[in-house]
């Protein structure tokens, strides 16, 4: 596997760090692109030296082996080839010499960007690496599809996923990360981590120097944090304070800060059926709050083929006599099922993503999934603690304000059996086997009620 050196040459100046950046030039790969000062290893080479011979080569400055740190590593998949490489990126804070263009047949600019600022047009493969670096956090992986550009684009696929390091301690955050929460909420006492185990999002639970407890949340990538952030800022509002508000957000570090909720969460908890049933109201009720939030948009005609096959593959060993058969049948409704309403979704909700507080008020969190979809999709796991609990469905729609149209009731048939597979593909492959059963669970129900 190729192996490249990638130089963040760093300056502290004003409110954020500043890197150097090239524009490669000529009968390159990627002409005219910023990129980082940047080779492939000679052979015999190790990779400081590599990243020292590069910086002279192509800006002239001189470093020292002591003052190379390393800081990213990058597994990256180009758009085009059959090759994956991995992409080491060092820090050097100290050199000697003024950086310059060196290699004028190769490179036509070179400057000092803000890492909050950088350039555009920009290699993807460049950027993945110091969004990582931005972020604080030690790897990425970036791989692109076929039909890919070269080119970062703030609105292609976001090809990039950003990998934590060990668990900090609790009194420790990333640095980039504890800068940005302190300034959205002052001089921090505790950062104790309290991540879900199940998700690549990190998130800390803040005590402020004078008091005052707040969540501090770094997204897996692009996707999630921008959902979360626009669900805050434009739908959550209508929750009042049966949702958190949101403090601050940082898109660079896909980082985002939100007041606290006092409560237990939901997950795990036993309930009497009574008490269960009210819980499920409030939900419904909470739940039709969010969906009339914002104006309803029409969709289109959905068609789940392609990743219904997708997670089949993943899925078809673990599945029992007739499911598979059961899911494409479904497929096959959903596609002829009239075109759908859309509104502002949760996008996950089910009980760990519920608080109970002392009052016995239903509070809602975490909504990195949010984004506008079905009504029923928002009742496709929430559907699981429906099964042998009528009162549980009754109360819920109750709660919401009104049953479900026949078309509904198909449409929530058919996600479900979608969600399952998925959850059985994800719940095998990565250990889950809570995930694993409720799909096993939603299937047995789905033939009970959707026998040829």
């Amino acid at each position: 596997m190729p192996v490249d050196v990638h130089l963040v040459l760093r300056r502290d100046s004003g409110n954020a760090p500043e890197v150097l950046l090239s524009r490669r030039a000529g009968p390159v790969y990627a002409s005219g692109l910023w990129h980082l000062p940047s080779g492939h290893l000679d052979p015999g080479e190790d990779m400081v030296a590599a990243v020292i011979r590069e910086a002279r080569e192509e800006t002239g400055v001189l470093i020292a082996a002591e003052d190379v740190a390393v800081a990213v590593t990058v597994h990256h998949h180009p758009p085009t080839g059959s090759r994956s490489r991995i992409g080491v990126f060092f820090e050097v804070r100290q050199w000697s010499g003024e950086p310059q263009v060196m290699e004028p047949d190769r490179c036509d600019g070179m400057d000092w960007y803000s890492l909050d600022a950088l350039p555009e047009p920009m290699v993807a493969y460049c950027r993945a690496g110091l969004d990582a670096y931005r972020a604080g956090l030690p790897a990425a992986v970036h791989f692109q599809q076929p039909g890919d550009t070269i080119e970062h684009s703030a609105q292609g696929p976001d090809r990039t996923r950003l990998l934590p390091g060990p668990p900090t301690s609790a009194e420790q955050l990333p640095y980039q990360l504890s800068v940005f929460a302190e300034k959205a909420v002052g001089l921090i006492a505790e950062a104790t981590e309290v991540s879900w185990v199940r998700t690549g999002s990190r998130v800390w639970r803040l005590t402020g120097a004078g008091g005052g407890t707040w969540y501090l949340k770094q997204h897996r990538g692009r996707k999630f944090h921008e959902r979360e952030v626009s669900a805050y800022q434009s739908w959550v509002p209508a929750l009042g304070h049966w949702a958190p508000r949101l403090i601050a957000a940082d898109p660079a570090a896909q980082a985002a800060v939100v007041s606290a909720l006092a409560g237990r969460p939901l997950h795990g908890m036993a309930l009497t059926p009574a008490n269960e049933a009210r819980v499920q109201h409030d939900l419904g009720r909470l739940l039709r709050i969010l969906h009339s939030s914002a104006p309803e948009r029409p969709g289109e005609s959905a068609t789940a083929a392609d990743k219904v096959k997708r997670h089949l593959k993943g899925a078809r060993p673990y599945l029992a006599e007739g499911d598979e058969d059961l899911v494409l049948a479904l497929a096959g409704t959903y596609a002829d099922l009239p075109k759908p309403v859309l509104v502002p979704t949760h996008g996950d909700l089910q009980y760990r993503n519920v608080l109970l507080a002392n009052d016995g008020e239903v509070l809602l969190f975490d909504f990195e999934r949010s984004e506008y979809g079905t009504v029923t999709r928002d009742l496709v796991r929430l559907s699981d603690t429906w099964t042998g609990r009528p009162d549980l469905r009754a109360a819920f729609l109750d709660g919401y304000g009104r049953a479900l149209t026949p078309v509904e009731e198909l449409r929530l048939d058919c996600e479900a059996a979608f969600d399952a597979v998925s959850g059985i593909a994800y719940g095998t492959s990565y250990d889950d086997p809570e995930v694993t059963e409720r799909g096993h669970r939603t299937l047995r129900r789905l033939h009970a009620t959707h026998r040829p």
